[in-house]
């Protein structure tokens, strides 16, 4: 079996070219460049907002106080602790279960 080389042309699969179309036609953007440049920005945006969270996480974390070794027993009461909460119906916090 015979192996093509990789060009360093690339070229968006017919449905990705086709949406880059309609936003187009729809007068979103101009052309696209513009969609593109939109769509890296937006992936850049959220890759600094991942990054900002889980920096507040760990900052939170290491404000939070001395820390305990996670024995056997502190885990069993973690999990004790949990399941009787699930079982009230209280929701995990939001940086437990993102």
């Amino acid at each position: 079996m015979v192996q093509e080389e990789p060009t360093d042309e690339r070229h968006p699969d017919p449905q990705v070219e086709q949406q880059i179309r309609d936003w187009i036609e729809r007068g979103h953007y101009p052309d696209a460049d513009a969609v593109i440049r939109q769509a890296l920005q937006a992936l850049k945006d959220r890759e600094a907002t991942k990054f900002l969270q889980a920096r507040a996480l760990i900052l939170a974390g290491l404000n939070s106080g001395e820390g305990v070794e996670l024995t056997e027993e502190l885990m069993d009461e973690i999990e004790r602790s949990s399941e009787e909460r699930f079982q009230r119906g209280e929701e995990p916090a939001p940086h437990v279960c993102p």
